[in-house]
């Protein structure tokens, strides 16, 4: 039961899509919609393009029928006309003047459906979310120790050879918040900076990478520690931004990882090998797998107790903490 509740209060699922609902919308928002009806039809599934690609011409088609039946033609006629077929035996003439002008509309509204969902479908087969889907995250986080510093760290892979152009890398904390006013922010939103040995902006994304984020006293994972961390309710949301090599679009992959996800001791094993000839191999079998390595119970301890990197569960206790007791207040209620 525990385990479904995470997944239902996920906002970002694992490969990306967000797990909102908007409710009490304005009658006045929907007609946006329409109104931006390009970026709707793009938008919509599959099974409604293809809904309306078969119905525009059917019911054109049919209402042209209705129109050339009231000047002495049928349906046949109207599918012909549109499509371009030819008549067989059958012409316009001359002697018929409202012919002529339907058959010159009926051609330029054919044109124009012809345009519109070719349009539809190209852009729908060229989104660039479709490029994200070749674009992956490791399963779990890992706090370790590397090059000095507590960290945070998440391995992502291009499956293409293609690279992705002025890559960026970033990512957000949600959590409920409360204010010093009282107020609770539900998924208050805390910045979170990853790097890589060559910096955060403009990866050179042509082998999967390790992105770190460094704990030290600004990041919200200070706090922490190896038996608190999975009892911790937040989201850990991780974007990629980029532009395709290959198709100079613009599109962004994201992930999320909530605390069970996050595991505090280990390290990812070695992916990235080099042959007897000279070219590198990468192993994508050891893509998410993980080895412990020795880490301190907490950032404050690896932080200012010498030598806690080598104990991996055993903390040790803060002197800037002091124990005290507090009453209850007459208006709390003991559960």
């Amino acid at each position: 039961m525990s385990e479904r509740k995470r997944q239902r209060t996920r906002l970002v699922t694992k490969d990306g899509r967000c797990n909102i609902e908007y409710g009490n919308i304005k009658y006045s928002t929907h007609i946006a919609f329409l109104i931006d009806f390009w970026t709707t039809f793009v938008e919509i599934r599959w099974r409604f393009v293809l809904f309306f690609f078969i119905a525009s011409f059917t019911l054109s088609w049919f209402i042209f029928g209705l129109l050339w039946y009231w000047i002495a033609r049928a349906f046949l006629y109207s599918l012909e006309t549109q499509t371009t077929i030819g008549y067989g035996g059958r012409a316009i003439t001359a002697e018929c003047p409202a012919a002529l002008a339907l058959i010159i509309i009926q051609s330029l509204l054919g044109a124009i459906i012809n345009c519109f969902m070719c349009g539809i479908i190209l852009s729908k087969i060229s989104l660039p979310k479709k490029r994200a889907k070749t674009i992956t995250f490791s399963e779990m986080a890992v706090i370790s120790p590397r090059n000095g510093s507590l960290c945070l760290s998440i391995r992502v892979a291009n499956l293409r050879k293609t690279l992705m152009i002025g890559s960026q890398i970033y990512g957000k904390l949600l959590r409920t918040t409360t204010t010093p006013d009282g107020e609770t922010i539900i998924m208050d939103q805390v910045n979170v900076d990853f790097l890589v040995d060559g910096g955060k902006d403009n990866l050179f994304f042509v082998t999967p990478l390790t992105l770190h984020h460094i704990i030290d006293k600004s990041s919200p994972f200070f706090d922490m520690a190896v038996d608190t961390l999975h009892e911790k309710e937040f989201e850990l949301v991780v974007f990629l931004d980029g532009t395709a090599e290959s198709t100079s679009s613009s599109c962004q992959v994201r992930t999320s990882f909530i605390p069970q996800e996050i595991m505090w001791g280990y390290n990812f094993l070695p992916i990235i090998s080099k042959s007897k000839e000279g070219k590198y191999r990468v192993d994508f079998s050891n893509f998410s797998k993980l080895v412990p390595v020795a880490t301190a119970h907490c950032a404050y301890c690896y932080h200012n107790i010498k030598g806690s990197h080598l104990h991996s569960r055993e903390g040790h206790d803060n002197p800037g903490f002091e124990v005290i007791e507090i009453d209850n207040p007459p208006n709390v209620i003991n559960m």
